[in-house]
């Protein structure tokens, strides 16, 4: 039960002894709630200081206004009529746990399990939480003693985390077996829950916004093409989806380009759904999903797809990971390999590092590259680079759109995921757009032409033809 061994809290008196001048500045004995709120403001204002971004509710409705305004009333933000968002601290020992190293992986952990909840816009309270945590590699409790005993203090009663949200991997790292397992940890929610807060195409990656007007169905849309373009399909190719999803890019390739596709995704209900909307369309004939890893592909291919899925190969596995898609590609064809990577301001916290919130509830044995490393893997195999894009960005306004529109569903996200799974997905998704906007993450699309016989590979001497 949350809230646990508080009586711990409460100040000894001893009736034994005469009261030191210490003992004598306190008026009256505290109780264990309140003892708690007064570390917990404490710690408050050592790692958060007034003024802050953001108001605290406590448990007990105390309100902790962001300007440090005294009757407690939750303050504007100065900057327009939206009132800041408010971290609410629903347990007497909720700070103590979300501040306990590793800050990334408890305050997710508190979040996750009710102990922290965030009223309002959840990007902005990550960003003051993004600038702790900055502040805390260099001096976060370190010389503050009065604030490492609260800390210590309030952390001992903490809930343990939901483990029924937490990935579990068993076998050998990257092997088929536990790929397959790590992929059905995020992708084999009902779908239902992913038609939420997707586009109608069901588009699980970065949106694409020339304009920055588009709603979310035109970004998508704008994507899928912009994908088709630097691939330049057109009817009697086949196209390899490595990745595939719910089978977006291949009913937009079928269907607007005349291509035969192929998609392939270690998710079941994935590909069961890729195939159930390709036949709505009439489009079976011409584009199918199958569950398959990428060391298995079968046959040959003209032009070759992977859409925000080498993040789930690894480091170690790049090479051999695009050595696979090298042997399905013809002589002269061309591969778009499109995947987040390291942002200019680098990954903090990693979300490659095991014991990050990221790998435990989100994206288990997932890592993020650099975009050199990527090039170098894909070029030890024969690759030639010929055209990088960074969509860095359109991701963080995808992501946005996707938490605006989980939040108008929460209740339905609940019912169809539960409670915890849902609020993994509202961090995670909130968080990483604060990331990609702040220049921590970036998503790239590295168009690679393996060449000819002749040294020649089969696309246009400009890229003029992309935006005709």
């Amino acid at each position: 039960m949350r809230g646990a061994s508080t009586s711990r809290l409460g100040v000894q008196v001893a009736s034994t002894r005469q009261f030191t001048r210490q003992d004598s500045d306190r008026p009256t004995r505290r109780s264990a709630p309140e003892a708690a709120a007064e570390r917990t403001i404490r710690l408050l204002e050592a790692v958060a200081p007034t003024p802050r971004s953001f108001d605290v509710r406590l448990w007990n409705g105390r309100v902790l206004a962001g300007d440090g305004a005294r009757d407690g009333s939750l303050a504007r933000d100065g900057a327009g009529d939206a009132p800041r968002p408010t971290l609410v601290l629903n347990d007497p020992h909720a700070l103590g746990r979300a501040l306990t190293p590793p800050l990334d992986l408890s305050a997710g952990e508190a979040y996750v399990v009710g102990e922290i909840d965030v009223e309002g816009d959840l990007e902005t309270l990550l960003a003051a939480f993004d600038e702790l945590l900055d502040s805390g590699r260099r001096t976060l409790l370190t010389t503050r003693l009065r604030a490492l005993g609260d800390l210590t203090v309030l952390k001992r009663g903490a809930a343990r985390a939901d483990e029924g949200a937490a990935a579990r991997l068993d076998g050998r790292t990257h092997s088929r077996e536990r790929d397959a397992c790590a992929i059905r940890h995020h992708y084999d929610l009902p779908v239902d829950f992913y038609r939420l807060w997707l586009d109608r195409h069901l588009t699980y990656s970065c949106g694409y916004f020339p304009t920055g007007e588009e709603s979310l169905d035109e970004a998508q849309e704008a994507k899928l093409e912009h994908v088709c373009r630097k691939l330049r399909l057109r009817p009697g190719l086949r196209l390899l989806d490595i990745g595939c999803g719910w089978g977006s890019l291949l009913r937009w390739a079928a269907r607007h380009h005349g291509t035969e596709t192929v998609g392939v995704t270690l998710a079941k209900k994935q590909a069961a759904e890729a195939n159930v909307r390709l036949a709505a369309d009439g489009l079976a004939q011409r584009a199918t999903a199958e569950v398959r890893h990428y060391r298995d592909l079968r046959g040959r291919f003209d032009r070759i797809a992977s859409i925000g899925m080498s993040e789930h190969v690894g480091r170690a596995q790049l090479e051999s990971y695009f050595r696979a898609a090298w042997e399905r590609l013809t002589p002269g064809g061309s591969m778009l390999n499109h995947a987040i990577s390291r942002g200019p301001l680098g990954t903090q916290p990693d979300p490659s590092v095991p014991d990050s919130f990221i790998q435990r509830y989100v994206f288990p044995d997932g890592e993020i590259v650099d975009l050199a490393e990527t090039i170098r893997a894909a070029e030890a195999v024969g690759f030639e680079v010929r055209d990088v894009e960074d969509l860095r960005e359109h991701y963080a306004t995808t992501l946005r759109h996707w938490v605006v529109r989980l939040e108008a569903h929460w209740d339905e996200a609940v019912a169809i995921a539960g409670g915890a799974r849902a609020r993994v997905w509202r961090l995670f998704m909130a968080a990483s757009a604060h990331q990609f906007a702040r220049g921590r993450l970036a998503v790239h699309q590295v168009l690679l032409g393996r060449p000819d016989g002749d040294g020649r590979v089969h696309l246009p001497a400009s890229r003029a033809d992309l935006y005709t």
